[in-house]
C-alpha cells in the first residue's frame, strides 16, 4: 500500500458527547451497522450467571478467540464479538453516570502556563486488567486521580494476553473524570510476541464479515457508549504483520473512525505499527504512521522522539491540516517519577511556542513509590502534588531551579465549575472512614473516585506576607466523605488561599455557605470568604478579591459549624472563591464544606431498591443491588444498612444505580437486614429513602 495518504479533509461535527453519554445499549444498537452474529464457537469462559453476587469488575475482553489452556484464578475468558450488553450481569455496575462536562480556562497563575497550546494526555494502570473493581474497594491504598485540571485525556491503561487484551475504564474513574471535563479511553492492546501477543488477534480485530463490514469495529463502540465512556487508545504491537494487514487495519480504523463520529467518540493511536502492518515505532509522525494519525483524534508518540523528530512531527501534523497539539510526546514516569530525565524543552520550550502536547505514561508512580507500609492517602496526596505542581507546591511561585517541568508550570488549569448550585465536601474519592454531617457512620477505609468532588485546581496558591502554612487535604477529620481541607501553621499575618476558579452567576438570592472548626492547638481564627468578581489582566497577576466577613471562630475543638454568607451586595459573575485567614498566634483550621447557592434543593428519592443476587461464603453473604434513578440530577447514592437498634451504616456510594456489598453478617437477634438507599443532590441534602431487605 503507499505510505502517502489523501488527507481526510475536516469531519463532519460529531454530536455532543454529552448526549449520548448516558446512552444504554438499545442507543447503541441504533448508533451501529449490524455486524456478525458471534459465531457457534466463541464460548465464554467461567462467565458469571445473572444470579451470582460475586464482586464485579471492569469488563475486559479478547477479540474474538480466546487463549488456549484456562484462566488463571479470577479471571474471565471473554469474546468482545460474542459479548451482547443486555446479557451482561455486570454492566449495571460498570455503566458511568456523569455527563461529560465543560470546562473553561481561567488566567492562569503564573507566566509561564500556556492557555492554548500543549495538553496532556495520562495512561494510568489503576489496577491490572482484571483486578478492577466495578464499584470501589475496601482500602484507601488506591491512586485517587485529582489533578484533573491540567489533564486533556485519560487513558484507562491495561490488557495482556493473560486475562484479555480489550478493558473498558470503570465506572468511578469515568464519573469522576466526567465530573471534571476530561474525556476517559479504553485500551486496545495488541501486545508483542515476548509478552504472549500472538498475531491471530490483531487478525481477529480487524476481521470483515460477508458484507464486508468490521464487525469488530461496531462492537468497539457498542462497548464505549453502553459503558459510558469515550472511545479507544489502540496499541497494535504485535510483529509478524506484512503490507496486507497493514490496509487492513488502516480500514478498520477508518470504519472505526466513521462509526466513533456518529456516536460522539474519541480514537488515539500509539506509535507502534505502521502503514506496512510492520511493528516499527517510530518516535515520530512520518509517512509510516500519518496514514493512521488522519483518522485517529490523536497521536501518541512513542518514546524514542528527540527534538529533531518532534519538531518534524509538528509540522507532519500542520502539512496534514491538523492540530499539532494533537500529538502526545510519550514521558515515562513509570519507574522514576519526578527524577525521569526528560528534554522538556523539545517538548515544551520556555522561549517559543510548544512543539507538540505530551503523554504521561503511569503517573499512578506517585502511588506505587512509596513503601506499602506508608501508603496513606495524606502521603499520597504529598507525592501527587510534587508531581503536578512542582516542588514549591504552589503554581503561582514555580521554582525555575527545579529540573522537574511539572504540569502546573507549563499548562494552564481548567474549571468546571461555572453553573448554580455548586458545593463541594473536599471528598477525594478515598478515606480512613466515612463521615455524615461530622459524625463518623463507618470507619472502615474506602475508595470509590465516582463520588470524587470537584476539588481545585489549582493546589494551592497561597499569599501571605508572613509564613506560608501548609494546605492540604486531611483525613483525620471530615465534614462529609472522607476528607477536609486543612490549613495549619503560624503564618504572622493575613493568608489567602484560592480556592476556585468558577463562573457562577450572582442573583439577588445567592448565598455562600462555609462549614468549617478550628482543631486542637488552634488559636482563634477570623475567617473571610474571598470572592473575585473579574479575574486578573495578566497571567500571574494576583486573582483581585472582595472579602465577605465570616465571623471568627474561638480557639480550637469547639465542632463544625456553618456560617451563611449573603452576597446580594455584590452583582455580575464571581469568576473565584477562595478565603483569608487571620490569626496572632497557630492556626489549625479546617474546611469541610462550601456551597453556593441561589435556594434549598432536596433530591427526589430513587425507588425500585431491590436485592438481585446473593452468595454466602466463608467471609460473610456477599450482595448485589439496583435501583431506579431518582429523577433530576443526583450527585450520587448513598446505601446504608438500618441496624436492630434503628442506627445507620454506611455501606457505600456510587454515581450509579447498582452497588455491590462484600462480607455481609448477621447482627445478633437479627432476623432480616435492612438497607435503605437515598439521593444526594448536589448540596448534599439528601432524599428520603427507598427500602430493600435480606432474610437470613
Amino acid at each position: 500500500m503507499s505510505q502517502s495518504q489523501p488527507a481526510s479533509g475536516p469531519r463532519p461535527a460529531a454530536p455532543s458527547r454529552r448526549t449520548v453519554v448516558l446512552a444504554g445499549a438499545g442507543t447503541a444498537a441504533a448508533l451501529l451497522t449490524p455486524g456478525l452474529a458471534a459465531p457457534a464457537g466463541a464460548a465464554t469462559r467461567t462467565a458469571p450467571s445473572a444470579r451470582d453476587a460475586r464482586q464485579p469488575y471492569a469488563s475486559y475482553w479478547f477479540p474474538d478467540s480466546l487463549p488456549d489452556g484456562t484462566p488463571g484464578d479470577g479471571i474471565t475468558w471473554r469474546s468482545l464479538k460474542a459479548w451482547h450488553p443486555g446479557s451482561d450481569p455486570d454492566l449495571p455496575f460498570n455503566t458511568a453516570s456523569v455527563p461529560l462536562a465543560d470546562r473553561f480556562t481561567p488566567v492562569p497563575a503564573n507566566t509561564t502556563a500556556r492557555t492554548d497550546q500543549a495538553r496532556i494526555t495520562s495512561l494510568v494502570a489503576f489496577g491490572n486488567t482484571a483486578g478492577n473493581p466495578s464499584q470501589g474497594s475496601a482500602t484507601a491504598d488506591y491512586y485517587a486521580l485529582n489533578h484533573w485540571a491540567y489533564i486533556d485525556e485519560l487513558v484507562f491503561w491495561g490488557g495482556s494476553a493473560g486475562e484479555g487484551l480489550i478493558l473498558a475504564p470503570n465506572a468511578p474513574v469515568v464519573d469522576a473524570a466526567h465530573r471534571n471535563g476530561v474525556p476517559v479511553l479504553g485500551t486496545v492492546f495488541l501486545p508483542p510476541v515476548h509478552h504472549g501477543g500472538d498475531l491471530r488477534w490483531t487478525r481477529d480485530l480487524v476481521q470483515r464479515d460477508a458484507a464486508g463490514r468490521f464487525p469488530l469495529a461496531a462492537k468497539l463502540v457498542e462497548a464505549a457508549v453502553a459503558h459510558g465512556f469515550d472511545g479507544w487508545f489502540i496499541n497494535a504491537e504485535t510483529e509478524g504483520g506484512d503490507a496486507a494487514l497493514g490496509a487492513e487495519m488502516l480500514a478498520f480504523v477508518t470504519d472505526l473512525r466513521a462509526r466513533s463520529d456518529r456516536a460522539g467518540l474519541r480514537i488515539t493511536w500509539y506509535d507502534a505499527m505502521t502503514v506496512r502492518g510492520e511493528v516499527g515505532w517510530q518516535g515520530a509522525l512520518n509517512d509510516e504512521n500519518t496514514a493512521l494519525f488522519r483518522e485517529a483524534d490523536s497521536m501518541f508518540v512513542d518514546f524514542r522522539w528527540t527534538p529533531e523528530t518532534l519538531a518534524a512531527s509538528a509540522r507532519t501534523a500542520e502539512a496534514a491540516g491538523r492540530s499539532r497539539y494533537d500529538l502526545w510526546a510519550g514521558v515515562d514516569v513509570e519507574s522514576n517519577g519526578w527524577n525521569a530525565p526528560v528534554d522538556w524543552d523539545a517538548i515544551i520550550p520556555a522561549d517559543r511556542p510548544h512543539t507538540v502536547g505530551y503523554g504521561f505514561y503511569r503517573p499512578e508512580w506517585t502511588r506505587s513509590q512509596l513503601a506499602d507500609d506508608a501508603r496513606t492517602p495524606d502521603r499520597f496526596h504529598a507525592a501527587d502534588q510534587r508531581f503536578w505542581t512542582g516542588q514549591s507546591l504552589d503554581p503561582a511561585r514555580p521554582d525555575r531551579t527545579d529540573s522537574w517541568r511539572a504540569p502546573a508550570t507549563a499548562v494552564a488549569d481548567r474549571s468546571t465549575v461555572a453553573g448554580l448550585p455548586f458545593a463541594t465536601a473536599f471528598n477525594t474519592g478515598h478515606g480512613l472512614r466515612w463521615y455524615e454531617n461530622g459524625r463518623v457512620t463507618s470507619d472502615a477505609e474506602w475508595n470509590h473516585l465516582g463520588v470524587q468532588d470537584r476539588l481545585p485546581g489549582r493546589r494551592w496558591v497561597v499569599r501571605t506576607e508572613g509564613r506560608r502554612p501548609s494546605v492540604g487535604f486531611d483525613f483525620d477529620d471530615a465534614w462529609h466523605g472522607g476528607s477536609s481541607l486543612l490549613v495549619d501553621g503560624e503564618p504572622g499575618a493575613p493568608v489567602t488561599v484560592e480556592l476556585y476558579a468558577t463562573r457562577l452567576p450572582l442573583t439577588r438570592r445567592t448565598v455562600v455557605e462555609l462549614t468549617h472548626r478550628t482543631d486542637p492547638g488552634s488559636g482563634p481564627v477570623t475567617v473571610e470568604l474571598a470572592v473575585a468578581l473579574r479575574e486578573p489582566e495578566r497571567p500571574g497577576d494576583p486573582v483581585p478579591y472582595t472579602f465577605v466577613p465570616a465571623g471568627e471562630l474561638r480557639a480550637g475543638g469547639t465542632g463544625w459549624s456553618t456560617a451563611t454568607l449573603r452576597l446580594n451586595p455584590l452583582s455580575g459573575t464571581v469568576h473565584a472563591l477562595g478565603v483569608r485567614l487571620t490569626a496572632s498566634g497557630p492556626v489549625r483550621w479546617r474546611l469541610g464544606a462550601l456551597a453556593v447557592r441561589d435556594r434549598a434543593e432536596t433530591p427526589a428519592a430513587p425507588a425500585g431498591l431491590r436485592i438481585t443476587a446473593a452468595s454466602a461464603g466463608p467471609d460473610g453473604t456477599d450482595l448485589r443491588l439496583n435501583w431506579h434513578r431518582a429523577p433530576g440530577a443526583p450527585r450520587h447514592y448513598e446505601l446504608h444498612r438500618v441496624l436492630p437498634d434503628g442506627t445507620r451504616r454506611f455501606l457505600g456510594a456510587t454515581a450509579g444505580t447498582a452497588f455491590f456489598v462484600p462480607g455481609l453478617r448477621r447482627e445478633p437477634g437479627e432476623k432480616t437486614a435492612r438497607f435503605q438507599v437515598r439521593a444526594v443532590g448536589e448540596l448534599y441534602t439528601t432524599s428520603g429513602a427507598a427500602n430493600a431487605a435480606h432474610r437470613w
